[in-house]
């Protein structure tokens, strides 16, 4: 198993009520699950291959909650990245080189038989992970903006943390009311507008989630 590492930012929003019932082993909001996430790699390396600076972004959906599968996925690497550099995020967030069941990766990519073309574009991620704040772009395949939940009554920001001590993605995330409009990917997000979002750092390797 090659060794690999990444560490950034991320942006993701699905299409659950806020919170995310996934992260408590609820069933989705709904039934299904759609789903969009942009990376802004910080540090990282798949075996001798740098991936410093470089982002990836990707699209879910399953028919019904993730475990029971036949979901699609598609992946957009980031247009700097080289042919090496490519290679290897494809492989990393395709769930390979991963130890069973470690990452969201893993998980996804392992519950996702449909796979589409995995797509070169420019990619764009500016958040604020404290103040709740973001917009991600994927070339012209989809776009997130997120924005803090708003208190039922008074409308004004509302602030949520959710800790994971053995989660698969994140050790912490901000929770965050998010939208998604996509594009000429190949595949279409619908409900997705107003519905769960969440900032978190990552540190992940082959073999899970690294703790602080």
């Amino acid at each position: 198993m090659e060794d690999w590492s990444i560490q950034g930012e991320e942006l993701v929003n699905c299409n659950c009520n806020f919170g995310c019932p996934c992260q408590f082993g609820v069933l989705p909001t709904d039934g299904t699950c759609e789903a969009a996430g942009v990376l802004e790699i910080e540090k990282g390396h798949y075996g001798d291959v740098s991936l410093d600076g470089l982002r990836a972004a990707v699209m879910y959906k399953w028919p019904g909650a993730i475990h029971e599968g036949n979901g699609e996925m598609q992946l957009i690497i980031d247009e700097r990245a080289d042919d090496a550099q490519h290679a290897a995020l494809e492989t990393i967030m395709s769930g390979g080189d991963t130890e069973e069941m470690a990452t969201m990766w893993f998980v996804f990519g392992a519950m996702s038989p449909n796979k589409h073309e995995t797509l070169r574009a420019p990619i764009s991620i500016d958040i604020d992970r404290e103040g709740r704040i973001g917009n991600a772009k994927a070339g012209e395949v989809f776009e997130i903006s997120a924005k803090p939940i708003p208190n039922i009554v008074s409308g004004e920001p509302h602030r949520v943390r959710l800790e994971l001590p053995h989660g698969f993605e994140f050790a912490k995330a901000e929770l965050a009311s998010g939208s998604t409009r996509t594009g000429n990917g190949g595949i279409e997000l619908l409900k997705n507008t107003d519905t769960h979002a969440h900032f978190a750092r990552l540190h992940l390797t082959g073999q899970g989630v690294v703790q602080a």
